[in-house]
């Protein structure tokens, strides 16, 4: 018996995760078309799966984030934040370009019948407060509260710290690198676990897109369908020419299609969780496993994305402004796409990397352009379709900025991963072996 399930085992591992994944989503969504909402009964197994992911995320920054700033010194360090974070800038209003730029063309909202909605006007933050949050009063609550960005600059800081103190102390160089090794132990054990959580995932993102789909109905897909195909049309292209044309084949110069490959788990697990903070650990085990992006490079660029790198969030919002508009008969001028575009850029870098927050920030752009917030109501509709669009989105430009400043930091493997399975011209794929 035991020999018959261990050989059951063996050939469910030997399929790559992703399929398996990729299978349970496809499952999921069908048994809550079919079940309705009935499938709400494995929703604690899709919350398992979401509070599995959220607990590493604290850990795998603290541990990842300190062990990569053991290899770098204060101005390689310099030279890694500031091409991630002005990489960041330019995605990120390129996103809300395009956002605005379908918008245009495809105008979604003309016709559509505004049948009212209410939506509580929630406060969000300022871009001072922003900025200032950006710095903790306490970064053992900061931690605790799961704050990512006050969490990030902390370690960032006391990593620097603790280099100062190695370089000019030589009688306390030994104890810093026995802090640094710890750090490293504390890294490698956390990842042992990341894939533990993902064999899980299957059943986890079976879950979610039953109980998900089960409790929204078909209609998440397919009401006010313009809306979810512009948002949709924009990803693609922002992925396609910003991410794989210009960042992957002109400014990295590898290939497009390896990079594609490489990212898949990180996006089929963050369209599921719609989650760029939830999604930090796969996106992490993607960058070392199958990128082979050096860690110093990742474990800054890629906790630094998930709160502060919101390109779908960009998009979302500056096509759901213009859907707004047209909805209740107020099209905006060329000056009143301008402000949403810098307004769509400035809040997608406070956006919470967490489901539903997105419809919080949708309040300040409707407010700067003079629309009604009652729209809100109605977008909430979709949502939750618009949210797995857009966070795929996000976790594929981290991936894809740290690949670039990875290149140009000479902290690539490209004799492994994916590198090594697709040729150069793309024309070839090795299964990878998960």
């Amino acid at each position: 018996m035991s020999s018959t399930v261990g050989l059951l085992w063996q050939r469910y591992r030997s399929v790559s995760l992703i399929y398996r994944i990729a299978l349970a989503f496809v499952l999921g969504s069908v048994a809550g078309i079919v079940f309705g909402e009935r499938m709400t009964i494995v929703e604690p197994l899709g919350d398992l799966f979401l509070r599995l992911l959220n607990m590493l995320v604290i850990p795998i920054i603290v541990f990842t984030l300190l062990t990569g700033i053991r290899q770098l010194s204060p101005a390689r360090l310099s030279r890694i934040g500031g091409a991630t974070v002005g990489l960041y800038a330019v995605t990120t209003t390129i996103a809300g370009a395009i956002g605005l730029g379908v918008a245009n063309i495809l105008q979604p909202g003309r016709g559509v019948e505004f049948t009212g909605g209410e939506a509580e006007s929630q406060a969000p933050p300022s871009l001072t407060e922003v900025i200032l949050g950006i710095v903790p009063s306490n970064p053992v609550t900061a931690m605790a509260e799961g704050n990512l960005l006050a969490t990030v600059f902390f370690v960032i800081v006391f990593g620097i710290a603790l280099t100062y103190v190695r370089a000019q102390q030589d009688e306390l160089a030994d104890r810093v690198d026995s802090v640094f090794e710890a750090f490293e132990i504390g890294a490698e054990a956390m990842f042992v676990v990341v894939r533990g959580v993902l064999e899980y995932g299957v059943i986890g993102v079976f879950a979610l897109m039953a109980s998900g789909i089960g409790t929204e109905g078909i209609g998440v897909f397919s009401s006010l369908g313009e809306l979810v195909l512009a948002v949709a049309i924009a990803v693609v292209v922002h992925i396609g020419f910003t991410y794989l044309l210009f960042l992957m084949g002109v400014v990295a110069n590898v290939s497009p299609l390896a990079f594609l490959v490489g990212a898949k788990d990180a996006m089929v697990t963050a369209f599921a969780t719609r989650s760029s903070s939830g999604t930090l650990p796969v996106t992490m085990t993607n960058a070392e496993e199958d990128l082979r992006i050096k860690e110093h490079v990742y474990s800054f660029a890629l906790p630094v994305g998930a709160t502060a790198n919101m390109d779908g969030a960009a998009i979302r919002q500056a096509i759901t402004v213009v859907f707004a508009a047209n909805m209740v008969g107020q099209p905006l001028v060329l000056s009143e796409q301008v402000l949403v575009l810098i307004v769509a850029v400035l809040i997608s870098i406070g956006t919470a990397g967490v489901p539903g927050a997105g419809i919080v920030m949708l309040t300040v752009v409707l407010n700067q352009v003079g629309l009604p917030l009652a729209v809100v109501g109605f977008v909430a509709g979709v949502d939750p379709i618009l949210g797995r669009i857009a966070t795929m989105n996000n976790v594929t430009g981290d991936l894809a900025v740290a690949t670039v400043v990875g290149k140009w930091n000479d902290a690539i493997d490209f004799d492994g991963g994916v590198w090594t399975q697709i040729p150069t011209d793309g024309s070839t794929i090795i299964p990878g072996d998960d």
